[in-house]
């Protein structure tokens, strides 16, 4: 994360990918393990839309068996699902 984004901050970004479904918790914990250090204000931002989803539906968003749809068919959201996606 960028540096305006504190450990406390970092910590709180994992508890709340933190997921009732497995496949989600491995995905996020996977992205973020690679991730975290790099997200900027904006990639954080569109995570915390995604994780706003109910389980199934981010499942199905993340393994791409549908597309996102508005709200989050913004360019900042589709960016970091295909980032999710490669994980």
């Amino acid at each position: 994360m960028n540096d305006s984004l504190s450990a406390l901050d970092r910590r709180r970004l994992r508890w709340r990918a933190r997921r009732g479904l497995l496949e989600n918790d491995l995905i996020f914990t996977r992205f973020l393990d690679r991730h975290e250090d790099k997200l900027d204000e904006e990639q954080v931002s569109a995570l915390m839309r995604l994780l706003e989803l109910p389980d199934n539906q981010l499942l199905d968003l993340l393994l791409a068996r549908v597309e996102p749809a508005p709200p989050l068919d913004t360019e900042s959201d589709r960016r970091l699902l295909a980032q999710l996606r490669a994980a």
